[in-house]
């Protein structure tokens, strides 16, 4: 299982997005988007669909969009003694 490291932006809510509610976007992702009350559950629900759009991606064998690639979540080096 790959990690993706993905940006997404948030929008205050306002007359462009639903009811008073926060919206979110992952614009790699296209119609990845979801709505909540709060930033919090705004960016929880994301992931999920983010994961859900990757998954769906996958189990139909279709590449995922440019610009979505596993990254890594942490770099370094490590010493090898052979």
């Amino acid at each position: 299982m790959k990690r993706y490291k993905l940006s997404y932006a948030m929008y205050e809510p306002a007359d462009s997005t639903e009811d008073d509610k926060y919206m979110a976007e992952i614009p790699a992702l296209p119609g990845c988007r979801v709505w909540g009350d709060t930033p919090a559950e705004t960016l929880y629900i994301l992931e999920g669909m983010a994961e859900a759009f990757i998954q769906s991606y996958q189990e139909h064998g279709e590449p995922l969009p440019a610009g979505v690639v596993a990254k890594p979540v942490q770099t370094g080096e490590v010493t090898v003694t052979a």
